[in-house]
């Protein structure tokens, strides 16, 4: 499979998970960048965004659920990239399937900002199971939250 067949494949599920899903666009996530090389989901703050009113902060659901599309789409890019003969379909079946198994969150600080980016990198891409860390920051570059998550991808 060729680097440009990589590249459009990502660019298809960027579509999906950037336009097709209502609870993301809700959230108003907007994938910023998603290539073999890593994932960047940004999250510009709302007010129906904010889990607690005193301090005005990010909901910790909202930041669990950037963490965990993060992990998804950071697993689903390290398949890609894991051969270089998988056919469309395949990855097609794959995507469909793609799902997290477990999820751990660890705050880090309150979401003070207004644009949270979430990016993602691969610890171990299994042919079934892969398992990726993630990170939110602030547009200060102040570290949120962290996560952890094991993602079926086969």
């Amino acid at each position: 499979m060729t680097t440009a067949i990589q590249a459009q494949i990502l660019a298809s599920v960027a579509e999906i998970f950037d336009s097709k899903v209502p609870f993301h666009n809700l959230l108003g996530m907007d994938i910023k960048r998603y290539d073999t090389d890593g994932v960047e989901v940004v999250v510009t703050m709302k007010p129906e965004l904010i889990g607690n009113i005193h301090q005005q902060i990010l909901h910790g659901g909202v930041t669990a659920t950037v963490l965990d599309v993060v992990g998804g789409l950071t697993a689903f890019s390290g398949l890609v990239a894991s051969r270089d003969d998988w056919r469309l379909d395949d990855l097609q079946t794959r995507l469909q399937t793609l799902g997290t198994i477990d999820l751990r969150v660890d705050y880090l600080r309150p979401g003070r900002g207004q644009v949270f980016t979430g990016t993602g990198t691969v610890i171990r891409a299994g042919n079934r199971v892969s398992v990726c860390r993630m990170e939110l920051h602030n547009e200060l570059g102040s570290h949120i939250a962290f996560g952890t998550g094991t993602y079926m991808v086969g």
